[in-house]
């Protein structure tokens, strides 16, 4: 049965607990986005650019992290970098970010092409060189087209995070089954993590559209 008053208490008794979790999954996201926004913008290059071999690189990169389940992409970092020692926020923090950069790297690659070609052009006809237009006139313009998508892919990477629990990491959802187990009151945990993670969500939402209203103000 639903009892408001029981989840309400719940909620304040086991705060102390969730905190620690959410301070471990802020962390988790920041980086594997950190990491797998470089990922994706590597990537994104390889494949628009005119050298086959990176295109194979890119397109086999993107094929095979898209192509498998990420559950599956974390076990492989996390048993594979314990063997040298890599603690599990990293293997899990390395998985996520190769997972989200395959995403990010469409996503790049397809606002840099929205561009139009004649603005590299122009760029070259000034004497800039290939990187210096890419950098100063193509990649500002690319990445306030590929804003929206960014926003998108990094909320799926924060709710992607839970994943982690897998791994034995405390994370929210790990505190959260973890505690569920101990009172035997799972649904009323799975309840409040729901809530951080809306919470999470909807400031995430916030201020990717602060952030893209700025950027259509400073046109």
């Amino acid at each position: 049965m639903f009892d408001l008053a029981h989840i309400l208490d719940v909620l304040v008794e086991s705060y102390p607990l969730f905190m620690k979790g959410l301070w471990i999954t802020l962390q988790l996201t920041f980086v594997s986005i950190l990491i797998g926004t470089g990922i994706g913008l590597v990537f994104a290059l390889f494949k628009i650019s005119g050298i086959k071999v990176l295109n194979w690189i890119a397109n086999i990169y993107i094929a095979l992290i898209r192509g498998t389940p990420l559950i599956v992409q974390i076990f492989i970092f996390y048993f594979g970098l314990a063997e040298l020692g890599i603690s599990a926020f990293w293997s899990a923090a390395f998985g996520l970010a190769m997972h989200n950069g395959a995403y990010i790297a469409e996503i790049f690659r397809g606002s840099i092409q929205s561009v139009d070609k004649g603005q590299m052009e122009a760029g070259r006809s000034l004497g800039m060189t290939y990187g210096l237009a890419m950098r100063r006139i193509i990649l500002p313009q690319a990445f306030k087209r590929a804003l929206p998508p960014l926003g998108n892919q990094f909320i799926i990477g924060l709710k992607d995070s839970s994943l982690a629990s897998f791994i034995a990491l405390n994370e929210l959802f790990s505190i959260a089954t973890t505690q569920g187990s101990r009172t035997f009151d799972e649904m009323t945990y799975l309840i409040i993590v729901g809530l951080y993670y809306l919470i999470l969500v909807l400031l995430f939402t916030l201020l990717v559209n602060l952030l893209e209203k700025k950027l259509s103000a400073g046109e």
